[in-house]
């Protein structure tokens, strides 16, 4: 687990699993949510029984990024690359969150339930922004893509460009963390 420590906002993110981060005002009320959304990433990927069972095993100074809502800080591990099958792994787990939000995607109403200040995207605006996002995410990994392109993400995250912006794990976490949020958004908005 680590955690990046912005100046509103902290999100502690599972650094082995990709996806399952979630924040709060503190780093107690972080770790209260991510633990709150095991059963909910359960639906993703199997978690060990003891995944609750936090070990922080790094703290990082979040930034603008971290404030807005979106994790935006890799952790200082991960400036070592990974070994292949566990880079293999993570991007495999990466692949269940991009299915799961297909999945929801598929089962929600095409408009949702306004937020709470009666704002917020409804399902085709929200699975839009997460490609466009996804697009945007692989100039960071090192590819020039003109369009979305989920394979050639995969492909350049299992064999990282030198001198990528983003270090693979890092990417992997976040591109899997954001596909999540909005899925887990469609469903909390359900009419």
């Amino acid at each position: 687990m680590y955690l990046e420590v912005g100046g509103k906002r902290v999100f502690a993110s599972a650094a082995d699993w990709p996806g399952w981060s979630r924040s709060g005002k503190t780093e107690e009320a972080a770790l209260e949510n991510l633990a709150a959304y095991a059963p909910r990433y359960s639906k993703v990927a199997k978690l060990p029984k003891d995944a609750t069972r936090f070990e922080v095993v790094d703290r990082v100074t979040g930034n603008a990024t971290t404030d807005f809502g979106a994790p935006g800080v890799p952790a200082r591990a991960d400036a070592t690359p990974l070994p292949a099958n566990e880079i293999e792994r993570m991007v495999t787990v990466m692949e269940a969150c991009w299915r799961y939000l297909d999945k929801v995607r598929a089962k929600v109403p095409k408009e949702l339930r306004k937020g709470p200040r009666g704002g917020g995207r409804d399902r085709d605006k929200m699975y839009a922004h997460v490609l466009d996002s996804e697009l945007a995410y692989a100039g960071p990994i090192g590819l020039k893509l003109k369009k979305h392109d989920r394979q050639a993400i995969r492909e350049a995250l299992l064999s990282p460009v030198p001198g990528a912006k983003w270090p693979a794990a890092y990417a992997i976490r976040r591109i899997a963390w954001h596909a999540l949020d909005h899925a887990w958004e469609m469903e909390d908005r359900i009419p």
